[in-house]
């Protein structure tokens, strides 16, 4: 489980409801071990404390993104501020999965900046979540830098791709749907199923893009777990309005979303 991605507004809740959130998460019986958790914050000291806070719960890293609020930040610049949450976490435990979003954070992560990471601090970056749905840098930064680093991507239209190149995982947001698939394709990309796993994905995606995505996601949840409360959204964005959520129930319907195979 990825808590405060992208796809979960991460970035819209305040540093209190975070915390509180992933506390009632384990307190509820999930597993902390199974949490990887964002802690990406514009204010670098906030990142630290939520790190800290994910770490005294047992998660076993967090998912952080490079300084998203200064625009045409330097390499160094990206490098120093990630060396800064590191040294002031100041924990042997701290696992770091490096998230590259470019086009919602504004700043992304270069082959130069990865390096420079892993040289410092070989045991404490260990994963590269790559959401820029650019084939070819997921393909770069997995010939850079796997098998030792291991790079999931966002982008489920290149999960078979990458397991060709020896990806184990994905940190998805169709896996919130559709995980098995997701996995499988991961583990088995070259089975004969493949190219049909592959069409059963790009169909949903296809779906989903008549819509806004976070919207979408938190639509079709509601629809599937019969839980009105998933539509909630914060503004900025917008929940999908009941005209349509009527249309996607029928294009769920179509689909034919099946959680004991999906």
């Amino acid at each position: 489980m990825t808590l405060f991605g992208t796809t979960g507004e991460g970035p819209s809740f305040s540093f209190t409801e975070r915390q509180q959130a992933l506390q009632v998460l384990v307190d509820s019986g999930i597993a902390a071990a199974q949490i990887l958790v964002s802690t990406s914050c514009a204010a670098l000291p906030e990142t630290v404390e939520l790190s800290r806070h994910a770490l005294n719960l047992g998660c076993p890293a967090c998912l952080i993104l490079p300084p998203f609020f200064l625009k045409g930040v330097p390499d160094q610049g990206v490098v120093d501020a990630y060396r800064w949450i590191v040294e002031h976490v100041d924990d042997e435990r701290l696992k770091i999965v490096l998230y590259h979003l470019p086009q919602v954070a504004g700043v992304g992560l270069s082959v130069g900046v990865i390096r420079a990471l892993l040289d410092t601090y070989p045991d404490t970056i260990i994963g590269l979540k790559d959401s820029g749905c650019q084939r070819e840098d997921s393909v770069a930064f997995a010939q850079a830098f796997m098998p030792s680093l291991q790079v999931w991507v966002g982008n489920e239209l290149d999960l078979q791709v990458m397991a060709a190149l020896g990806t184990k995982g994905a940190v998805s947001g169709v896996a919130n749907v559709l995980p098995r698939l997701v996995g499988q394709l991961i583990s088995d990309g070259a089975s004969p199923r493949a190219p049909a796993q592959m069409a059963r994905i790009r169909a949903f995606l296809d779906l989903l893009g008549g819509y806004g995505m976070t919207a979408a996601f938190k639509g079709i949840m509601a629809e599937l777990d019969q839980q009105p409360g998933w539509r909630h959204v914060r503004p900025p964005l917008v929940a999908l309005n009941d005209a349509e959520i009527t249309r996607l129930r029928g294009e769920l319907g179509v689909f034919g979303v099946d959680r004991a195979l999906d």
